[in-house]
C-alpha cells in the first residue's frame, strides 16, 4: 500500500492521484477551483530552475504552484 505524500515531493513527469487539500480557507478554495478535487490524476509537468514554482498538468491545463500551495495537496502514486 503507497502512502500519501505532498503533491511538491512529485518529480518531473511523475503522475500521482490527489487525495486531498490539508489547508482550509481560501488557499483551499483556490485549489479546488482550479481541479485538484480527491480522485484527480495530477502529474508534475516542469520545475523552474530555482525550483519553484512548479508547472503542473491537470484536466487538460497548466497550472503553477509555489512549494507553500503545493505541500498543501495530498497526493498518492
Amino acid at each position: 500500500m503507497r502512502t500519501s505524500q505532498p503533491l511538491s515531493s512529485l518529480r518531473e513527469g511523475q503522475t500521482a492521484r490527489v487525495l486531498s487539500v490539508e489547508r482550509a480557507g481560501e488557499l483551499s478554495r483556490r485549489l479546488l477551483d482550479l481541479g485538484l478535487i480527491a480522485g484527480t490524476p495530477v502529474r508534475c509537468i516542469q520545475k523552474s530552475p530555482a525550483g519553484d514554482p512548479v508547472a503542473y498538468g491537470i484536466r487538460g491545463a497548466v497550472i503553477a504552484l509555489r512549494r507553500e500551495q503545493a505541500d498543501a495537496v495530498l497526493v498518492q502514486q
